[in-house]
């Protein structure tokens, strides 16, 4: 099997990237990383990446005038390794124009809530502080809002009565990891469609009636 390539922007641990590099690993897995990008020269998925040489680039957006100049380098990267979807994985910036054009449809981001619940940063502690039964992750294409793109998939955690907001981003981590695998294979293995806000997959062996 030809594996696809993903091209995945980081800026912190890296946790989600090394579960696309695990699942990589196995033969029936669609897809492999062929280059990393971070925004932070400090992000421990470098290291990561690095330990299973696999390419690294690091962009950081105050050494460009513009949004529009960061993004066009970071498209030129993602275009040289023939990237066929761009993986967020703990990536601190909001996608623009330039990428969004450049990748469309081609983007998802994995996110710490049960969207549209608790988009933007800190979901998880959002989630406790609100009292739900009920908090998880979510994978979603990219668009041009804060965490809005069409859902992909999503996998529910619950949150107990003596969680704290770390021991519950703890364990909705633990999902995230299970969710990016999977939502990048449905991806690039199934046919879906695009309704509204949601993406909805064909099932197998169905016919168009």
């Amino acid at each position: 099997m030809e594996k696809k390539r993903l091209g995945v922007l980081v800026s912190g641990r890296g946790s989600n990237l090394q579960a696309l590099i695990d699942a990589s690993k196995k033969d029936d897995y669609p897809a492999k990383v062929v280059v990393v990008v971070s925004n932070n020269p400090e992000a421990y998925a470098i290291e990561r990446a690095k330990k299973e040489n696999i390419p690294v680039y690091i962009v950081k957006r105050e050494d460009y005038k513009s949004k529009k100049e960061y993004e066009e380098k970071i498209r030129e990267i993602l275009i040289e390794y023939k990237v066929d979807l761009v993986v967020l994985a703990g990536y601190m910036k909001i996608i623009g124009k330039t990428l969004l054009d450049a990748f469309p449809w081609k983007i998802i981001n994995i996110h710490p809530s049960l969207l549209p619940s608790f988009p933007g940063l800190e979901a998880q502690k959002k989630a406790w502080e609100y009292g739900v039964k009920i908090s998880g992750c979510t994978v979603h294409f990219v668009d041009e809002g804060i965490d809005s793109g069409p859902i992909i998939g999503q996998r529910a955690v619950p949150v107990y009565d003596d969680d704290t907001p770390e021991t519950l981003a703890d364990r909705i981590l633990q999902e995230e990891h299970k969710l990016i695998v999977e939502s990048v294979k449905k991806i690039l293995t199934e046919e879906y469609e695009i309704v509204g806000r949601r993406v909805v997959f064909k099932k197998k062996g169905a016919e168009n009636i």
